[in-house]
C-alpha cells in the first residue's frame, strides 16, 4: 500500500479571505459542511472528490508566517499571462517571473503570502 495526497494545508490568519482566495484560484466552492468559520474553511470533500482531487484546508494560527515557504503550489493554464492578471485581480501579488531549466514560470504570493507558481500548459 501507498500514501496518497490527502489535503493541502494552509496555516491562516485570516482564515475565510485566504479559503475564498483559494476558492476562485481554482474554481471550486467551499465546502458547506463543516461550515466555514473564522477558524476552519475547506474546499472539497470529507470523502474526497471522485477524480481525487485532495480537499484544500485552511486553518486559523496564532503565529504570523515569518519565512519563504519551503513547500509550495504549483498550478499550470493555459494562457499564463491572463491567469496571472486574473489572480493579481483576486488579490495576489506577483514576486516574477523565472525562466530556468527550461521551463518558464510567474511567482505568486496569495492574500497572506504563501508562494505558489503558476506556469503555461
Amino acid at each position: 500500500m501507498t500514501a496518497r495526497l490527502a489535503n493541502v494545508t494552509f496555516d491562516c490568519d485570516d482564515v475565510l479571505a485566504v479559503a475564498r482566495f483559494w476558492s476562485e484560484v481554482l474554481g471550486r466552492p467551499l465546502a458547506a459542511e463543516p461550515q466555514p468559520s473564522e477558524h476552519f474553511a475547506m474546499i472539497g470533500t470529507l470523502d474526497h472528490d471522485a477524480a481525487g482531487t485532495p480537499q484544500w484546508l485552511f486553518q486559523k494560527v496564532p503565529e504570523q508566517k515569518e519565512a519563504k515557504n519551503r513547500c509550495h503550489v504549483d498550478l499550470v493554464a493555459p494562457d499564463r499571462p491572463a491567469e496571472v492578471a486574473r489572480l493579481v485581480d483576486l488579490g495576489a501579488t506577483k514576486v516574477g517571473d523565472k525562466d530556468e531549466y527550461g521551463f518558464q514560470w510567474t511567482v505568486m504570493q496569495d492574500v497572506e503570502g504563501n508562494e505558489f507558481c503558476i506556469a503555461g500548459e
